[in-house]
């Protein structure tokens, strides 16, 4: 691998940091991950009325108590 290559992936790493928020940065630490990570999943859980239902019904509740819990979280 050549500099120019490392010059490259380097920035092209630095541009997907600074545009999703989720990808981290250089000084991330293991908890900041992974509560970057929680929060997605639960967010995904939300946002996706299938997922939420499915939960719901492993957990005989409602969904919208499922919402509500996931909210809180």
């Amino acid at each position: 691998m050549q500099a120019s290559d490392r010059f490259n992936i380097n920035s092209q790493l630095e541009h997907l940091q600074a545009k999703y928020v989720g990808t981290g940065h250089a000084d991330l630490n293991r908890f900041e991950w992974a509560v970057n990570i929680q929060r997605d999943s639960y967010a995904s859980y939300v946002g996706h009325y299938p997922i939420l239902a499915y939960f719901a019904i492993a957990e005989n509740e409602s969904i919208g108590r499922e919402h509500y819990n996931f909210m809180q979280i």
